[in-house]
């Protein structure tokens, strides 16, 4: 055999190196991060709305994400939680109820910490991480504020509970592909980018809207058999016709997508006579979930409208 050479040597050592880091990497994972609590007095109502941020660690997010929960809606959660996955729910701890020093500092600095172990603890588990009820814990809410802004013509203030909507289902390692027994989670998503669409358009960001729309057509295109018998999400149209108006209007090439506007017509379907974007975002049902499901929409209305967009 040929002599190794020094510069051999040291790729060699270099490559070994590099593999042996390879597999002592550790995949990032989600910090739950209690930043406020503060005691709320709403008539004879009092209660502690801890603020929690969701956050990638590992490296710098920039692109932290975050809800206001009170004890009632992490207890909800754990009763759900644990009615539909008793298996699973094994060893996760919740901290109970006090019948007194309900208010005090320390109290409300242990349940913070609480909080932070049980939502680590639960996303921690393969089955649990995924389940709609703990997805729907972070996000839902989000969605229900930004649709209800979205109907009164308020964009603006809608854009800050979306684009947090959205950073929690992608934090969360929501993937468009969902298997068939999720697909209120996917229809989730493909609102949440078509409701920014939406906001955008409207309020004449135009770049921002068809960036968006054309984010939800990838998750959307169909395939040839699909095309053939008519079998598509019922979005797929006005986002179409929404990115042919936006790539125009910015100078964007738009063949691809009228393209696939014309497989539609000779396909049989009308796509002339279609509700606008905005009107099926309006009309949406995003509460196909038990009614105990929803965060408080008030509170996340407050803590998200500063978010930057």
């Amino acid at each position: 055999s040929s002599p190794v050479g020094p510069q051999s040597l040291l790729t060699q050592q270099l490559q070994e190196s590099w593999r042996r880091s390879q597999s002592r990497y550790i995949p990032e994972k989600l910090v739950f991060e209690v930043t406020d609590a503060s005691v709320v007095q709403e008539g004879t109502s009092k209660y502690v709305l801890y603020t929690i941020h969701v956050i990638r660690s590992g490296t710098f997010d920039k692109t932290p994400a975050v809800i206001t929960r009170r004890y009632r809606d992490f207890e909800q959660l754990h009763r759900r939680l644990r009615r539909r996955y008793g298996g699973e729910m094994e060893g996760v701890s919740f901290p109970r109820k006090k019948l007194r020093r309900n208010f005090a500092a320390e109290t409300i600095a242990k349940r913070s910490r609480a909080f932070e172990q049980y939502l680590t603890h639960v996303h921690s588990r393969g089955e649990l991480r995924q389940a709609p009820v703990f997805l729907e814990f972070f996000y839902l809410g989000d969605l229900l504020a930004g649709q209800s802004l979205l109907r009164t013509g308020l964009y603006q203030e809608a854009l800050g509970s979306l684009v947090n909507a959205l950073r929690l289902q992608e934090k969360l390692g929501f993937q468009p592909q969902l298997p068939p027994h999720k697909p209120r989670q996917h229809g989730h998503w493909l609102f949440t980018l078509s409701a920014l669409v939406a906001c955008f358009q409207e309020l004449d960001q135009l770049e921002e809207a068809q960036e968006y729309c054309e984010r939800a057509l990838k998750d959307l295109a169909p395939s040839r058999d699909a095309l053939q018998q008519q079998q598509f999400h019922h979005l797929l149209i006005p986002l179409l016709q929404a990115n042919v108006r936006l790539s125009w209007k910015i100078s964007k090439d738009k063949r691809q997508w009228e393209a696939l506007l014309q497989e539609l017509r000779n396909s049989g379907v009308d796509v002339s006579n279609q509700p606008s974007l905005k009107e099926y975002l309006v009309k949406e049902s995003l509460e196909d979930c038990e009614r105990d499901a929803r965060p408080k929409v008030k509170a996340v209305l407050t803590f998200t409208a500063s978010l930057c967009i």
